[in-house]
């Protein structure tokens, strides 16, 4: 019997470098920002952030930089309550980086340096806790051989496999059929094409989202209206609110219902992983 509510998050931390402007540049303009700002991020790294700040009981597995990046990003995950027992530490490598910029109306374009996170191999995964786990999230932005060896662990051990395939790019076969519960966007939706998954979850931006589990209609969750101050991370808060409520046993539409709050929470504020509530800043998000 797995602890209830424990989830396991195997991936990606990076330092966000973000700058914001009035609009995007076209192609070979130069215009003028603001200033340079670094904040803790990793698709990862935030989904464990997002999860644990909802009272989830979550463990990070990755890799950083011995750098100041590193420490910033291992400091900010474990300040969220996350155990990052396994977050080891490569000397002489970079730690990975994302360079962000965000517009007047809170979009954002995202260019992401993999550094340490390129490195994370299967020796790395502790497969006593991804075996120990409720739930394990996995995402695209480390090795496959990773994910693949964090898969077969949790499916062997019947741990819930929750693949945000994300950032879209291949995405190997055998993954794919290890996989429980799929959350993707529109995007990555269309580039996975006929991916085999019953249990998904598309997101779709401000419409919400749509929730297909087995034979039963898909069902739409609509989004929570809020005027974007930054959507960056938002798409990691609803994967780490979804992860939270699948370890706490919630079906498919309930989980989905609880993370479109969390990322139109999530919304309102800059950054990732400052912008993420707590149980009790959601509740009163949601009744304001």
């Amino acid at each position: 019997m797995h602890p209830v509510g424990t989830v396991a998050v195997v991936g990606s931390l990076n330092a966000d470098l973000v700058i914001r402007t009035e609009r995007f540049p076209r192609p070979g303009e130069t215009l003028h920002g603001s200033d340079l700002v670094t904040l803790p991020g990793g698709k990862s790294a935030n989904q464990a952030v997002a999860a644990a700040r909802l009272g989830g009981t979550v463990r990070m597995i990755g890799a950083v930089g011995d750098d100041a990046a590193g420490a910033l990003l291992r400091d900010s995950v474990a300040a969220s309550g996350t155990d990052t027992t396994h977050v080891v530490v490569r000397p002489g490598v970079a730690t990975g980086t994302a360079v962000i910029t965000v517009d007047a109306h809170g979009e954002n374009t995202i260019v992401v340096s993999g550094g340490a996170n390129a490195t994370l191999a299967p020796a790395d995964l502790p497969t006593d806790v991804v075996a120990g786990a409720t739930v394990v999230v996995l995402c695209l932005e480390v090795p496959t051989d990773v994910l693949l060896a964090a898969a077969r662990v949790a499916h062997e051990a019947g741990v819930l496999v929750l693949l945000n395939a994300s950032p879209s790019g291949d995405v190997p076969r055998e993954l794919l059929a290890l996989t429980d519960v799929l959350l993707v966007n529109e995007h990555e939706a269309a580039d996975l094409g006929d991916h085999g998954v019953a249990r998904a979850i598309v997101t779709r931006g401000a419409d919400g989202a749509v929730v297909h589990d087995g034979d039963a209609a898909p069902v739409a969750v609509p989004a929570v209206t809020v005027d974007p101050v930054d959507t960056t991370g938002c798409g990691d808060a609803f994967t780490g609110a979804v992860a939270v409520r699948l370890a706490e046993g919630d079906d498919l539409v309930t989980a989905a219902r609880s993370a479109v709050g969390v990322g139109a929470y999530a919304a309102t504020g800059a950054g990732a992983q400052a912008s993420y509530p707590t149980t009790d800043q959601l509740e009163a998000f949601l009744r304001a």
